[in-house]
Parts: C-alpha cells; structure tokens; sequence
C-alpha cells in the first residue's frame, strides 16, 4: 500500500469542519493561543529552577493534550497518528540528539572564525529554567506549525506547498523578538522551517521535529549560551560566553541562527530529510492532495 493512502485523513463529525481551508484556521489560532498561554504561565513559574522545569514541562504536556482534544473535536481522529505514544521516546531521544550536535557544530565553526569566545561556566540553576522553557517553546510551535499549519495546509497544497508556506510564516514569528531583523526571521525560515518540516514529511511523526527543535534551541541557549532567535528569553547556559566579529559568521544580535553556518549546516539535512521522504512516497503533490 503506498504512503498516500495510509496517511491520516480527517474524519470529521461535522460537514462544516470537512474542508481544510475551515479547519486550518481555527486549529492553527487555536494552537497560537495555546503557545500564548503557556509563555505567559513559564513566564510567572521561572523565579527557581524546580519551578521553571516543572512548569515547562507540565506546560508541554498540556499543549499536547489540547492537540489531541481539538484533532479529536475538529477532525474525529483519536490518538493522531502524528503523536503516536510508541515512538515518542526514540525520536525525542534521536531528535534532541541531532539537535544538540548540529548547533554544536556551528558553534565550533564560528569558534574556529574567532566569532565565538569561552568565558568560563554559567549555572546549572539556569539552565535547568532554560531546559523547561525550550520544552514547551519546541512543543507548542511544532504542533502549531507542523502538526496543524503543515499537515492541514498540505491536503490543499501539497508538500512543496506546505513547506514553503509554514516555513515562511515561521520565520515571520520570529520578527516579533526584540532583537529581531528581516534576515533573521528569513534565515529563521529557512534553516528552521525547511528542516522541522522536512522532518516532518519524511517521518509523519511531530516526535522527531519536537526533539530535534529542543536539543538546538537548548544547546544555543541553555548549553553554549548565545542569543536564541533574537530573544533574550534563555534564562542561563552551563557556559558563559560571548560573540563577536562579522554578523555573517556570528550572526550579530538576533543569534547565530542568523549566520551563514547556521543555515549551511541546517541545509544539509533539510535535503537529506526531503530525499528520504520522496524515497519513502511520503512527498505529495498538489494533484494528489486531500479534498
């Protein structure tokens, strides 16, 4: 049986909830607010560490049970296929993995260019409140971004369509952090959206992506300790550190996702992740798209 057809379709229990361009919408603002809600909770819990983990944790948590209430409400599917138990472990594992080596490797580039400069240790406390904050961050914008933006657009578009369209409007997110720049959220959608959605095409699973999306964002701020996306919301590293020379290298104040490294090294297994998904007929085209 080919891919296309083993791929979840929403069996809605209303008509009105049967097209996508009616159920993109309202899950995906729904979803919005989730994130919104949850950033305001971390916000007000990150005073301790136990706290702040606790929070993020618990946080990312109650976002995955508002997917799994609102897929059930809007499309009548129960325990999505994109969220299966079974293979959360593994992937988050293997995702968080990927994530923390590929960011590492920008760093040790940019280091090698002398944009990037140990300064000593950090605190443990901090990067345990930044551990629980990029949980939650990974969780509630994978399940907006990929498991509603992505999946739902995709059955009209098709997948070069969805890609394109949840990449870009990822990186315009992005735009609202204080240190943000037009580059930066460009850079943001390409290196960022390209790859979790690439991700996503090739496994059909949020796990992945979810992992993958954490280990870099906890690497660049709870681990090596640079600007996250133009946002100064890390709340300590396990190193202290500092950044200087061409943004080109480094990536100036938005981070170094704002760096010619960072999207090289990300583009590699953007095309990796797209090949494996064309092999494995999980890549649609328009014409074969949902209804």
């Amino acid at each position: 049986m080919s891919q296309s057809s083993e791929r979840p379709r929403p069996t809605s229990r209303s008509a009105r909830w049967e097209s996508a361009w009616v159920r993109l919408p309202v899950l995906f603002v729904l979803l919005l607010a989730v994130n919104g809600l949850t950033t305001l909770i971390n916000g007000v819990a990150d005073a301790t560490p136990v706290t702040g983990l606790l929070s993020g944790v618990a946080t990312a948590g109650l976002a995955l049970g508002a997917y799994v209430w609102l897929v059930r409400r809007l499309e009548g599917r129960r325990g999505p296929a994109e969220l299966r138990p079974a293979n959360a472990r593994s992937e988050l594992r293997t995702g968080a993995l990927l994530g923390l080596g590929m960011f590492s490797l920008v760093i040790a580039v940019i280091a090698m260019g002398g944009g990037y400069h140990l300064e000593g240790w950090g605190t443990f406390g901090g990067a345990l409140t930044t551990l629980g904050l990029m949980t939650c961050v990974a969780v509630t914008e994978e399940l907006a971004f990929r498991g509603a933006l992505f999946r739902v657009l995709e059955e009209k578009t098709g997948t070069w369509g969805a890609l394109a369209a949840s990449g870009l409007l990822f990186g315009a997110l992005h735009m609202v952090n204080p240190d943000a720049t037009v580059w930066g959220g460009l850079a943001i959608a390409v290196e960022a959206g390209l790859l979790f959605g690439s991700v996503y095409a090739a496994t059909r699973s949020l796990w992945l992506p979810i992992g993958l999306h954490l280990g870099w964002n906890m690497a660049e701020g709870g681990v090596f300790g640079t600007t996250v996306s133009g946002s100064d919301a890390s709340q300590g590293s396990l190193f202290s550190a500092s950044v200087s020379g061409p943004e080109a290298l480094t990536g100036g104040g938005f981070g170094p996702e704002a760096s010619l490294v960072a999207i090289v090294i990300c583009l590699i297994p953007t095309a990796l992740f797209l090949r494996a998904a064309k092999r494995r007929n999980r890549f649609y085209a328009r014409a074969r798209a949902g209804r």
